[in-house]
């Protein structure tokens, strides 16, 4: 047999590299929610499923909260009584771990624990065949590292659901130092079978999805730090602009304060304090107050109370007569607000941008951008433009209810109320933002990009397996990748290079891969020169 460092191919002969059989017995070990769902996966796939756990009446609650999750499907008619009966017959309780002495897959679904994850998979690996895999659903304890005193390394790998597994589609299949290739194909041909996603991942800390989110916490974390807005503008903003079902702010209280803060931890820690993945101040204090989210009744929120209604600035009452615009740039980076001024019925002007320039609005004096990661002020200072308003961005201003803008200092009552009757014309509510680097979405979507382009440049995953994580694991929107190109690779990197120097963090560094496309981009395409 010939072992693989996880880079190049391996011959294995026991292992075929396409899916395990459905006659080839699963075993998953741990009787948890995260357990349950795959072994639910495992026996609609046609696979006789043992479920493991060592608390007495543990496995077999399992199989019964299984049986309880169909309960909706039955009475809308998408199954039937025979059908689950079916399914259910295929899965077996045990709390003797010989039991699964003949299961060629066995997958560890217990707590996040090195030490005690390292004794289980040790136990399993001495009851179980030499042909065994066995795969650990760990979110970000090292690969490598499980395997290190195994005796057969080379059969153990990561197999990552996330929950609920019997519905999200994306499982990382993860790669230590020592896992045969072989072995990792088979199982992603086996999680393909099942009805999943799988992507080929390298074990590195937090892997693909755990590592890549991080900014979508970590920045509005950032701002909440900074006062750049109010817990509701920005989950708003990132819902409604950034089109994620869930904000940053309302995902960690639903996630857990204490949960998010121990993996953004891990991630730092692993990665020897990375500035990138730096904890939050502000998180750690909530942690420490017991202001938990959801599971406490308090965190950003209080859900024993009502949410307040957002804040909509009310400057345009006063102010009468009509409002001529020009658009002036390129807005192939939001088509969309052009698409949103043509259905209001707003007439503009919209002359030949000769070149590459920032999408811009023209009102009479006022020049309303969209952001390209320097503050309003900074433009003023830079342009010599006295009044300056930077547009956050959105994904589709014209599915978008509110717009996120900051003013420079120059604007006064009466400056703001016509930047805000225009918008209102266009049928949106405004929040206002604190004048900072990037805004909020357009920052937040910036670093998810290039944290995406960085996890593929140290060869964690490739391009394409990035965008199919962050869409089918956490339910992105776009993948970030697609998102860059999308934005223009040569905008995203005028934008991270503004924050940065508008910041002076090493957090804010552009990834070489994404650097080296703008760069080849150039080639192509000379004027792209002009963005930075």
């Amino acid at each position: 047999m010939m072992v693989s460092t996880g880079d190049s191919p391996s011959v294995v002969n026991d292992v075929s590299d396409t899916a395990l059989a459905s006659n080839v017995s699963v075993a998953v070990i741990g009787a948890g929610t995260m357990g349950a769902g795959i072994a639910q996966v495992a026996a609609a796939a046609g696979h006789r499923v043992i479920i493991f756990d060592c608390e007495d009446g543990a496995a077999i609650s399992a199989i019964e909260s299984i049986d309880r999750g169909f309960d909706k499907l039955l009475l809308s008619g998408k199954r039937t009584r025979a059908q689950v009966d079916e399914l259910l017959a295929r899965i077996c309780a045990t709390a003797d771990l010989s039991a699964i002495a003949d299961c060629g897959l066995v997958i560890e679904a217990i707590v996040e624990s090195l030490g005690i994850k390292k004794q289980l998979l040790a136990d399993i690996e001495s009851v179980c065949g030499e042909s065994t895999i066995i795969a650990s659903n760990t979110s970000s304890i090292s690969i490598s590292a499980l395997a290190a005193d195994l005796r057969r390394p080379e059969k153990l790998l990561g197999m990552h659901f996330f929950n609920p597994a019997a519905i999200l589609k994306l499982v990382e299949v993860v790669s230590g130092a020592m896992t045969s290739h072989a072995v990792a194909v088979s199982v992603f041909a086996t999680a393909s079978a099942w009805g999943k996603q799988p992507i080929h991942v390298k074990s590195s800390p937090g892997f693909v999805v755990n590592r890549v989110a991080r900014p979508y916490y970590a920045e509005a974390l950032r701002s909440l730090s900074e006062q750049v807005a109010s817990v509701d503008t920005i989950d708003i903003l990132m819902r409604e602009c950034g089109g994620f079902k869930m904000g940053p702010l309302e995902l960690i209280d639903l996630i857990g304060q204490d949960v998010n803060a121990a993996v953004t931890e891990s991630i730092y820690q692993s990665f020897y304090q990375d500035k990138k993945f730096m904890p939050s101040v502000l998180q750690a204090d909530m942690v420490a107050a017991g202001l938990l989210g959801v599971k406490s009744g308090r965190g950003f929120y209080n859900y024993a109370a009502p949410r307040p209604a957002p804040v909509d600035p009310d400057h345009a009452s006063s102010v009468d007569g009509s409002i001529n615009v020009t658009l002036w740039g390129d807005f192939s980076p939001i088509p969309s607000l052009v698409s949103c001024f043509n259905q209001a019925g707003i007439l503009f002007e919209h002359p030949d941008p000769n070149g590459c320039e920032i999408p811009t609005i023209i009102c009479g004096d006022i020049s309303i951008r969209l952001t390209d990661g320097r503050t309003a002020n900074r433009v003023v200072y830079e342009e010599d433009i006295d009044k300056v308003v930077l547009l956050d961005y959105a994904a589709d201003y014209c599915a978008a209810s509110y717009f996120g803008l900051s003013y420079s200092s120059a604007l006064d009552e009466n400056d703001k109320g016509r930047v805000i009757r225009l918008f209102r014309g266009l049928g949106k509510n405004v929040l206002l933002l604190k004048d900072v680097p990037g805004m909020q979405v357009m920052r937040t979507i910036s670093m998810l990009i290039n944290e995406a382009y960085d996890a593929v440049n140290q060869g964690v995953c490739t391009l394409d397996a990035v965008d199919v994580a962050m869409k089918a694991g956490v339910a992105y929107p776009r993948g970030p990748i697609a998102w860059g190109h999308l934005i223009g690779v040569a905008y995203i990197v005028r934008v991270l290079t503004n924050i940065k120097s508008g910041y002076g963090e090493e957090r804010y560094r552009i990834s070489p891969l994404l650097m080296d496309e703008w760069y080849r981009l150039r080639l192509v395409m000379p004027s792209t020169a002009d963005l930075l």
